[in-house]
This record gives structure tokens, sequence and C-alpha cells, in this order.
């Protein structure tokens, strides 16, 4: 549905540029030679003939306005994106054979153009092609080099260059154009993942209140019958430990729907590396998993919320062990950048994540997992931003995956 509501404004504005494009192309050619070649001549020239008759006469205008048609055909078939390319086509054949019969049957010097060339170039970029764009820039100045050449005449090398100044001012536009929508669709998207969250948000608030309290009930009699009954059933450790799954989740909402207010303090890296792995160590035992860790010290503390980066890093861990049933490494690598920013990677030997589902990792319950909700993810990388550092992610299907956290230094070493 998404995507079909894209096509359709893609073809709406694309079909609105054209029109755009038509009426000053035709304004601007029936202007220029009824004022240059027609009026101009019988005021100021004893009514000289005009070029037009030497060259193509009449059938220059033919083929220039039998085109239309063609626009109204296209236009049926929903593809008006070869509209643009017929007309530049036309026309810069049309002119360049009645370019070369007048001149090559005379001795004159050259002395041609059409103000409707400048109308390709400048108004190129309402396109916002840069493959339309550079087939128009580099197409009108081959027409007059090939035209220099085959009448042997340097007088097109002004038109030339007048071009390319003409097509570099049409690329600073058209770059122009380009940032200015990438910079709205950012902005459009950021805007739908926020409301997005806020959805999520009031949702989750609802329906953590609504579970936890039931969720400890359940878990206090299922732990009260596994110590009544211990050796009756094996399926207790089990039902306590999903149990603990759920409220993980429940813990993953609630934060979602009643974010915590940050507290910042100068803490050290190192400290909160420590406690995530002693926290992640029975985990990674039972999954045959070795943490490696390497910190590029003596580093600097850092300003932050302890306890936040604390979730932060237990779920990036967990991700790593648990991307690794059959066992394997991890490596902490924890380093500082340009003197400003601190730099943690955390890299398994895991399944790896294929390339087309990376841009959506973080996202409301999108996982790789068959049993994941991608909140926790999504959790670290708000914690991050509130920091106002980064999450990055790098991975191939079999390589394994590394994650970067990227964090600001405390402002008193930024300063020293």
């Amino acid at each position: 549905m998404k995507e079909g509501n894209l096509v359709h404004k893609l073809l709406y504005e694309e079909t609105k540029a054209t029109k755009l494009f038509l009426w000053l192309f035709y304004i601007f050619f029936i202007a220029f030679e009824l004022i240059y070649y027609y009026i101009f001549p019988n005021l100021y020239r004893d009514g000289e003939i005009s070029k037009h008759r030497e060259g193509l006469g009449l059938w220059y205008y033919f083929f220039i306005f039998v085109i239309f048609p063609f626009v109204i055909y296209f236009k049926k078939k929903g593809n008006p994106y070869i509209i643009k390319y017929l007309y530049f086509c036309t026309y810069i054949v049309i002119d360049t054979v009645h370019n070369l019969i007048i001149y090559m049957a005379t001795d004159k010097q050259f002395a041609a153009g059409s103000i409707v060339e400048v109308v390709f170039i400048l108004f190129s970029p309402i396109f916002v092609n840069k493959k339309y764009f550079w087939t128009v820039s580099i197409g009108m100045v081959l027409k007059y080099g090939l035209i220099g050449i085959t009448i042997h005449d340097v007088q097109v090398v002004a038109p030339m260059v007048i071009y390319v100044i003409l097509s570099a001012i049409a690329l600073i536009i058209l770059i122009r154009f380009e940032s200015y929508l990438h910079s709205l669709t950012n902005a459009y998207e950021e805007l739908r993942r926020k409301e997005k969250l806020a959805v999520i948000g009031q949702m989750a608030a609802a329906i953590g209140h609504e579970i936890r309290n039931p969720l400890s009930s359940l878990k206090g009699f299922t732990q009260l019958q596994q110590e009544r009954y211990p050796n009756t059933n094996d399926f207790y450790p089990i039902m306590i430990q999903e149990i603990d799954r759920i409220n993980s989740i429940v813990e993953d909402l609630m934060t979602l729907g009643k974010p915590k207010e940050i507290k910042f303090s100068k803490v050290s890296i190192e400290e909160i590396i420590a406690y995530t792995l002693s926290i992640t160590q029975q985990q990674a035992e039972k999954h045959v998993v070795s943490v490696e860790t390497t910190i590029a010290g003596p580093l600097p503390p850092i300003d932050c919320d302890s306890k936040q980066l604390k979730q932060v890093f237990i779920n990036l861990i967990k991700n790593a062990i648990e991307s690794m049933p059959m066992g394997g490494k991890i490596k902490v690598n924890v380093k500082v950048l340009d003197g400003t920013k601190m730099d943690i990677s955390i890299q398994d030997e895991g399944c790896g994540i294929d390339e087309e589902s990376i841009p959506n990792l973080g996202e409301p319950f999108f996982t790789t997992k068959t049993d994941g909700t991608g909140l926790g993810l999504m959790v670290s990388n708000q914690i991050v931003q509130d920091h106002h550092g980064n999450i990055s992610i790098k991975s191939s299907p079999g390589k394994g995956t590394m994650v970067n956290v990227t964090l600001p230094i405390s402002q008193i070493n930024r300063k020293n």
C-alpha cells in the first residue's frame, strides 16, 4: 500500500513538472521564433528572408509540434517520464539537421541558437533527475561540437562555453533541490517514527500496567509449587524462565511508555563494561561463549546515566551471545576517537544479518530472532540517542556482527 502511494505521488509530481516544462517550451519557442525570425527581420533587415525558410523551412515547425500527440499518448499510458527525453532528442536532431542544411551550403559564419536551449538546461532541475540533467547538458554541448566539426567553424565554441556555464548553474540548483528533498524526507521519516513511538508508548504503558501484577502473582505461585513438589515436575524451571522472559518484555514496554529521566554523572566506562560482563557471564558460559575485552586506556570518564548504559550493553552482549548457539567468541573493544568520543565495539562470530534487514533494526517489533521482539535494540537505540550518541551495525550472513556504540566524552574532558 505504501509502495503504491509512493509510485502514485512520484507519477503525479512528474506529470506536474512535465506540464510546466511544456508550457515553458512552447511559450519560449513561439515567442523566440516570431520575434527573431519574422518580426525583427521585417523591422530592421528590410524583410530579410528567414533562415528557417533556408533550412528545413516550415517542416521545422511541423516536427516540433507533431510531438504533442505523443505527449497525450504517453500520459494516458501512465508513462510521463519519457516525454522530456522525447522533446529533447527530437529538438536536438531537428535543429542539428536544420543548421547543417543552412551552413553547409553557404560561406556564412555560424550564427544560430534558440532560447529553448536555455530552457532545456536551466529548467532541467525541476524534474530532480540527474540522468536527464546530464543528458541535456552533454547533448547540447555535443550538438554544437558536431555542427562545428562538420561545417569547420570555430564560432560554435561560444555557445558551447555558455551552455557549460549554464549547466554548472543548473547543477548547483539540482543539488540544492535534492538536498532539500532529502531533508524533507528525513524529517518526515523522523516524524513518522516519533508518532509510531508515541502510539507504542501509550499502548505499552497500558499493557505493562495490566500485565505486571498478575505476572508477579503467577511467578510467585509457580515458585511455591516448585518448592512444595521439587521432584514431581521438570517444567517448573521452564515456566519460571518463560515468565522472566515475559517480564523482560514488559520492562521494555514500560521503558517505552514512560521513559526514565536521565541523570548525568561522570562514570568510568570500564566499570560499566565490567558490570555488564559480570551480569552476562552465566549466560555466556551456558552457550560456551568466551568474551575478549580490549580497553585502550587510561580512558576519561563520560557524562552519562550509568544504569541506562548498563541496560544498553547488557542487551547488546545478550544479542551477541544468542547469535552463537554453538559457541564462539565475543570481542569487546573500547577506545577514544579524536579525543571527543568514546567508541565501544561488540563483535561476535554468530550467524550475521543480511544487508536488507540492517536498516530495519531498531524498529518496533522487528527482529531476526525466532523468539525476539525487537524492543531491546529499540530501547537501547533510544537511550544512546538520549546520550547524544549513535549505534551503527555492520554484519554479513555467516560472518558475524559488529555493533559500534559511539558516545560523547564529558564536557570537561573535551575542553582539556
